[in-house]
């Protein structure tokens, strides 16, 4: 029986495979991928005096948004 090219080529050491096979069932969603929705995600650094009081950056948002509330008419140009 004669070698194909593959087999004549092939080094044992290496770790890639000529051809794999994926099982399609078990796939799972990217999380990273754009799924269409438009999220605006900022990267802001507090100070450190900040930081030290707001650790998370769910009670950042949530001191914000009271913040934003308790403005009269806030909109997003008075923000900004």
């Amino acid at each position: 029986m004669s070698k194909t090219p593959f087999e004549e080529s092939h080094n044992p050491d290496d770790e890639l495979l000529a051809e794999y096979h994926f099982d399609y069932k078990n796939a799972k969603l990217n999380r990273f991928a754009d799924r269409g929705e438009k999220q605006l995600l900022k990267v802001v650094v507090l100070d450190e005096d900040v930081a030290q009081v707001f650790t998370t950056a769910e009670s950042v948002n949530k001191a914000l948004r009271a913040l934003i509330k308790s403005r009269p008419q806030a909109t997003n140009s008075d923000i900004a």
